[in-house]
């Protein structure tokens, strides 16, 4: 059987910084959103911000799109992985 390379990262993987919690938890509750974007909602430099996108796209949780030099990212809801945290997320802001 062959194994994908977003189930090689554990939960503990995904969720390891502060930071990138913040752009999972901003990208699943948005459609879809720019860097400049990101940025301004987590408060994160934009090193941060680019080094843990591409951690994100390389898992398959990010799904990046360019339209020339600008790049949208969104949160890649078909996977199943993205689809059950983007839910936690939902149910989690909506208790409080």
């Amino acid at each position: 059987m062959r194994m994908n390379i977003e189930d090689k990262y554990s939960i503990e993987d995904i969720f390891c910084s502060k930071g990138r919690t913040k752009i999972i938890k901003t990208l699943a509750l948005n459609k879809e959103l720019n860097i400049s974007k990101i940025i301004k909602n987590t408060n994160l430099n934009h090193s941060a911000v680019m080094n843990h996108l591409r951690f994100l796209i390389k898992i398959n949780l990010i799904q990046e799109k360019s339209f020339g030099r600008i790049k949208i990212y969104r949160f890649r809801e078909e996977n199943l992985k993205a689809h059950c945290i983007k839910k936690m997320i939902e149910l989690l802001e909506d208790i409080n």
